[in-house]
């Protein structure tokens, strides 16, 4: 063969759409499972041929059916027959020909012969023409599996085969010398699709220790067909499940598992139809068990080769060093309607139990964190500035835990409370009711006085509610807590959380500063949640009515007088919905998404919570605040990284500081 050796496939119909885009790396995929009848090729072309024709209508640009199912994986020695044979290559010939006209890959498995050997294959086409023709590499002979009596395997190298050897006749403008690659080693890449790089592997083939996707995956394969017969037996389902999210995670890919229905034989076995589609670890689609069918969801190829890009430990293999053939193919995406969910809380499992399982962890990481700091500076007492807000809650508990663990009694904690002009009586005894609750020792100062004097020293109008009257009050705070620190030994808390370091709502070395930022990677969704989830846990009542008051009270940074006694100064209103910046801030770090596919992603997330007005309003918001703020994240103190996603300068987000923010603003607009 020709190393390396490109082979394009071009139509008229395909010329006329070159102008079709893929829109933000999502392309629509089906696993079908046909209703069959064993060794009856013409019913089961037509049945193949009525879930082409549904799924394309859906919007499926990758069809895939199981083995075998031209013929039925069950033939049995039906497959020596040549009357099976001839009628499978009739049945194709006609599905080829009928797929003119449809903007689909469909990839089938029938049996072919190939110089005198029969071969259990995947045969890919599109548009009328076809593309490549994949063996099964992997050929089960053990317990119910008899295949070797029939079949050979399959080999990497890739070799050619005439189109007429696969029983499809020769059109006026085919040229007769048209060969087709057949080989395991196959890439079918889409020239109009950057990302979208399928590669096949059968049944069996994925059960191995190195599976063949393995080696298609670092070649560039971006999305994995299997074409399967697997029997079901009882408790299988789950392991084949957890197989295929786990080749999935494994190759960063997108994987499609078509598997063998009912319609097979039952004379030993039954098949259930169970098909998986699945993308990176993650579960998109899962067919209900024993019912012919399809499944179809939306692989983000744009996700898989950001998340390959960021892991630099991910192989990458030159496919013509490796002998691959790569089959180039055109296909049309204007836009890709998502079906698929998208979770508005990223960082939030959905799950209770796991959200729960994540919390709890989430502490120990945290608490373990501070522990190890305070037992390596020999520091036995903490300060902690107590504000009666979610995050000051959070950092007390977490100080209160690693105490704990560190065997320092809870009393050698200083829980400071500081009122000032925008302090309100709720947030006041929720503050000091806390910290009494949890053991600490409680300390207030009234620092009115000391922002006065100081209002007087520079020359600020008391009056003046601006922003240097907010970070005054905010630069007092930390300067008390700092000072305590030095007087008792000990070190100062910090309580600001990654959502506000991302939106750079902190007082430079106000707030922004301590000695150990316990909460410096939870964003502010997940703050609620371990809150929630401590008072849970809690056996105080008290405590716990405390917590959940806590949890009620809006969120502000008090720095504005109150208005009747209640809180003027609400967070959400001024900066935006915190859920619509940890959305965006997740997959701007995490996959490094463009701002419009952020948008769109938000728009799908959030309808019904918020239009896209607002979604709009807020993301330009989010951009120009990331990039503003970034001089304050430069100098971050020390704190532990709890997720995928964190702004520490030291290890997860290096950035400049002079960064210009314009073209992210102008993709929006």
């Amino acid at each position: 063969m020709q190393s390396g050796r490109r082979k394009k496939l071009t139509g008229e119909y395909l010329e006329s759409e070159r102008n079709g885009r893929m829109k933000d790396g999502f392309i629509k995929v089906a696993a079908a499972t046909p209703d069959i009848k064993v060794a009856d090729c013409e019913f089961n072309r037509q049945s193949i041929k009525k879930c082409i024709d549904e799924c394309a209508l859906k919007g499926a640009k990758i069809i895939v059916f199981p083995e075998l199912c031209i013929t039925g994986y069950t033939c049995g020695d039906l497959f020596l027959q040549d009357t099976l044979l001839d009628n499978a290559k009739k049945a194709l010939a006609g599905l080829v020909e009928e797929s003119t006209g449809v903007d689909a890959v469909c990839i089938v498995g029938m049996p072919l012969m190939k110089q005198s050997r029969l071969y259990n294959v995947a045969v890919l086409y599109r548009n009328g023409e076809v593309l490549g023709v994949v063996p099964k590499k992997n050929i089960p002979n053990y317990s119910e599996f008899y295949e070797a009596r029939h079949f050979a395997g399959g080999n990497s190298d890739v070799t050619y085969i005439n189109i007429t050897d696969i029983g499809i006749g020769i059109r006026d403008d085919d040229d007769p010398d048209y060969d087709i690659p057949f080989g395991c080693n196959i890439l079918f890449k889409c020239i109009d699709m950057p990302g979208v790089n399928i590669a096949v592997e059968l049944c069996e083939d994925v059960w191995m220790p190195v599976p063949p996707s393995c080696g298609h995956a670092t070649a560039g394969a971006t999305i994995v067909a299997n074409l399967s017969a697997s029997d079901e037996i009882t408790g299988k389902d789950i392991y084949r499940k957890d197989l295929i999210k786990g080749q999935s995670g494994r190759l960063i890919a997108g994987y499609i598992y078509a598997d063998a229905g009912e319609g097979e034989s039952s004379t030993d076995l039954v098949f259930s139809g169970h098909n998986i589609i699945a993308e990176n670890g993650t579960i998109l689609a899962e067919s209900e068990r024993f019912s012919n069918g399809f499944i179809i969801s939306e692989i983000d190829t744009g996700r898989l080769v950001s998340e390959r890009r960021r892991m630099t430990s991910f192989p990458v293999d030159d496919p013509d060093e490796k002998e691959y053939e790569i089959v180039e193919f055109n296909m049309n995406i204007s836009d890709t309607a998502l079906t698929r969910r998208i979770d508005p809380a990223p960082f939030v499992p959905g799950n209770i139990d796991e959200r729960d399982k994540r919390c709890n962890e989430i502490f120990n990481i945290q608490s373990l964190g501070l522990k190890k700091r305070l037992v390596h500076t020999g520091c036995k007492c903490a300060v902690v500035g107590v504000s009666g807000g979610l995050d000051s809650t959070l950092a007390l508990i977490v100080t209160a835990r690693a105490f704990d663990l560190a065997g320092i009694p809870r009393d050698k904690i200083t829980g400071v409370t500081m009122p000032c002009f925008g302090t309100t009586d709720r947030t006041y005894s929720n503050a000091v009711s806390l910290i009494k609750a949890l053991g600490a020792t409680f300390k207030e100062i009234d620092i009115k006085d000391s922002v006065r004097q100081h209002f007087k020293d520079i020359g600020h109008d008391e009056n003046e509610h601006d922003v240097t009257y907010e970070n005054c009050q905010a630069r007092e705070r930390t300067q008390i807590l700092m000072d305590i620190a030095n007087k008792s030994g000990g070190m100062v808390i910090g309580t600001g959380d990654l959502s506000e370091l991302a939106l750079g709502w902190a007082t430079y070395n106000g707030d922004h500063m301590s000695m150990y930022g316990v909460n410096a990677s939870v964003p502010k969704t997940l703050v609620r949640y371990l809150v929630s989830y401590y008072a849970g846990e809690t056996d105080d009542e008290g405590l716990r009515n405390i917590l959940n008051d806590i949890l009620d009270t809006p969120v502000s940074p008090e720095l504005l007088p109150p208005e009747d006694g209640v809180i003027s100064q609400k967070t959400e209103e001024i900066v935006g919905p915190y859920e619509l910046h940890d959305f965006f801030l997740y997959y701007m770090m995490r996959f490094g998404f463009r701002p419009s596919k952020i948008f769109r992603l938000a728009v799908n997330a959030f309808e019904g919570t918020y239009n896209e007005e607002v979604i709009s309003k807020w993301i330009k918001v989010f951009y120009k605040r990331f990039f503003a703020q970034q001089f304050k994240r430069s100098c971050l103190p020390d704190g532990p990284k709890v997720g995928s996603v964190a702004l520490s300068p030291r290890g997860d987000w290096r950035m400049p500081s002079d960064a210009v923010v314009r073209q992210w603003l102008e993709e929006l607009d």
